[in-house]
């Protein structure tokens, strides 16, 4: 049995500091969130891969406590971020990270997918961790969506398990005509489709 002190300390936020894309973030999290103690590999892996201009207007899709939406901001400060998941607490948690990191270009929202996000928003580029057990259904959910959101030119960056590696090539292809795999590490693959 745990005592008070112990779940206490449980209750607290976990906080750590790390570098992505170059600069310095500090990050606030909890449990129950996805990897809440550390920048996970896939997202690693995708941020080492995108591309980003200064003025991009950019959307994080399933932002968890926000490491990549914020990492996208970092890269666009011209632009605007959205991140959006469809936990509220992850939700408050990215909002709290764009403040102590000083990114005021990026803002979350409560989204299921693409449903809540205003329909008349159009992005440069949208970054997704798609975790593996949304399913099938929800991943052309996002990527038809996705492509509908993006701007032309815009980009599609993703990361899954090398698991969906194989269905994400052939999906991207079918939808968006094209898919580029950038990069293939021990456990994650990141890819890249455009719009035309």
């Amino acid at each position: 049995m745990l005592t008070r002190q112990q779940l206490d300390q449980l209750r607290r936020d976990i906080v750590f500091e790390t570098q992505l894309v170059g600069r310095p973030f500090v990050f606030h999290s909890t449990w129950g969130l996805f990897s809440p103690r550390e920048i996970d590999e896939g997202t690693r892996l995708l941020l080492e891969q995108v591309e980003v201009e200064a003025a991009d207007d950019c959307l994080d899709l399933g932002c968890g406590y926000g490491p990549i939406g914020l990492a996208l901001a970092a890269l666009a400060p011209a632009g605007r971020t959205l991140m959006v998941d469809k936990d509220f607490v992850a939700v408050e948690f990215s909002n709290l990270n764009a403040r102590l990191n000083h990114l005021p270009n990026a803002s979350a929202q409560l989204s299921d997918g693409f449903r809540h996000i205003d329909a008349g928003l159009r992005f440069d580029l949208i970054a997704s961790n798609i975790p593996a057990k949304v399913g099938k259904e929800a991943l052309s959910l996002y990527l038809h969506d996705g492509r509908q959101r993006l701007k032309p030119g815009g980009r599609l960056y993703v990361v899954t398990i090398n698991g969906l590696r194989e269905f994400m090539k052939r999906n991207l292809t079918e939808v968006f005509g094209n898919y580029d795999k950038l990069k293939q590490g021990a456990h994650y693959t990141v890819a890249l489709a455009l719009r035309d």
